[in-house]
């Protein structure tokens, strides 16, 4: 039925006047058909850059059809999701270059007119990236590292697009959560990025303050187990950075998750007492407005975890 199907709505798309009906019925097919489209995903694609160039649609269509284009690539293989991501996004990358080079303009521009074009783009590849999650990132952590600096720059400079019912903010939360616990360095830095511009964002952006809300406490317990030894020490200061954000915004969350997440015995050391533990959650919770202060009271409990508190090897850190 798809292949009868399929032909007279790409051929549609290329007509303004059947923009709506058009859109909608690809957006519909994409959603609940996805796992059957596969062999149709190079048309289609094809088919939509074209009358995405072309300008054909308005931009509340346009934004339908980046969202149907999301539920299409989610169901192909990484490789595929790639090479088709990127021949989509070449194109809008080039026009915000040429905007760069007329007007200065960043890629969150505040410019009203470039808003809606920008939220389409972000949207696709946030759901097109959530789709490689899904399929298992760790074979790819420079994906996950500009997927975890993209998200943290929207947060910086336009947190207003995380107020998009399109975008899942709490699958997106979790990808940081499994990002946390990468081995390359640069991928946790700017997922401990992301975190901390999300955590600034929580009194202002009602989606954040819910998966904060609900789901802080297995960032603590992220954090702590890179602290406990399951990070390199170098990424010390940057797991600081989040504790401290947790402190500021969230705080009377942060006493109850650190107590709770403290609790098992051996976590996240064995080589740490509880009585160690709680002088830690206190230290923490104190220092509200001295970030070094934070840091060092992290550096002092991971040498603690890690059974090199005192010795020749910790004095050279």
């Amino acid at each position: 039925m798809l292949g009868n199907i399929l032909p007279l709505v790409l051929h549609a798309l290329g007509n303004p006047d059947l923009s709506i009906s058009s859109v909608s019925t690809l957006k519909k097919i994409c959603r609940e058909c996805k796992s059957d489209l596969p062999p149709y995903a190079n048309n289609i694609v094809a088919v939509s850059q074209e009358v995405l160039i072309k300008q054909i649609h308005k931009t509340s269509q346009c934004m339908w059809l980046m969202q149907a284009l999301g539920f299409l690539l989610s169901a192909l293989p990484v490789e595929d999701i790639l090479r088709n991501l990127h021949s989509l996004i070449t194109p809008y990358i080039q026009q915000l270059e040429k905007l760069t080079n007329e007007t200065m303009l960043h890629i969150f521009s505040i410019e009203p007119e470039h808003f809606p074009p920008i939220k389409a783009l972000f949207e696709l590849v946030t759901s097109v990236t959530l789709s490689i999650f899904q399929q298992g990132p760790r074979d790819h952590p420079d994906i996950v590292d500009s997927f975890m600096q993209l998200q943290a720059q929207a947060l910086k400079r336009k947190p207003d697009l995380f107020l998009s019912d399109s975008l899942d903010v709490k699958a997106v939360y979790h990808c940081g959560l499994l990002s946390l616990k990468f081995p390359e360095a640069p991928t946790v830095k700017s997922t401990c990025f992301f975190f901390t511009e999300l955590l600034a964002h929580c009194s202002d952006v009602p989606p954040l303050a819910r998966v904060v809300q609900e789901d802080g406490k297995l960032l603590i317990q992220a954090v702590l187990e890179g602290i406990g030894g399951g990070a390199p020490r170098s990424l010390m200061d940057q797991f600081a950075e989040v504790l401290f954000s947790l402190n500021k915004h969230c705080f009377a969350l942060l006493g109850v998750w650190l107590k709770e997440a403290l609790q098992p015995p051996g976590f996240p050391s064995a080589r740490v007492t509880t009585e160690q533990k709680n002088n830690f959650s206190q230290q923490i919770l104190r220092e509200r407005v001295n970030k070094s202060r934070v840091k060092e009271i992290v550096k002092e409990f991971t040498l603690l975890c890690r059974g090199l508190h005192g010795t020749e090897y910790a004095a050279e850190y």
